[in-house]
């Protein structure tokens, strides 16, 4: 399970850092954010032993509801 968080943490992280350097998109600014979040949700280096009350089914919902605003985001006119 945790070799699955490293890889989603570090796609996240290297998509939310070309989307920073590229911006192709209006709203490009606001899925590097999303993208950033998810890399931070993910990464289980930073969330060994629950810190700050934050369980791993609710690090997975988060990461869910990000994944799910993402059509929202890129609606036309959206941005």
């Amino acid at each position: 399970m945790a070799l699955i968080g490293w890889m989603l943490s570090f796609a996240a992280l290297l998509g939310a850092l070309a989307l920073r350097q590229d911006a192709p998109i209006g709203g490009s600014a606001a899925l590097s954010n999303m993208l950033l979040l998810l890399a931070l949700l993910a990464c289980p280096m930073l969330w060994q032993g629950a810190p700050l009350g934050i369980s791993r089914a609710q690090r997975v919902v988060g990461g869910l509801i990000l994944l799910f605003c993402l059509p929202i985001l890129l609606l036309p006119g959206a941005s």
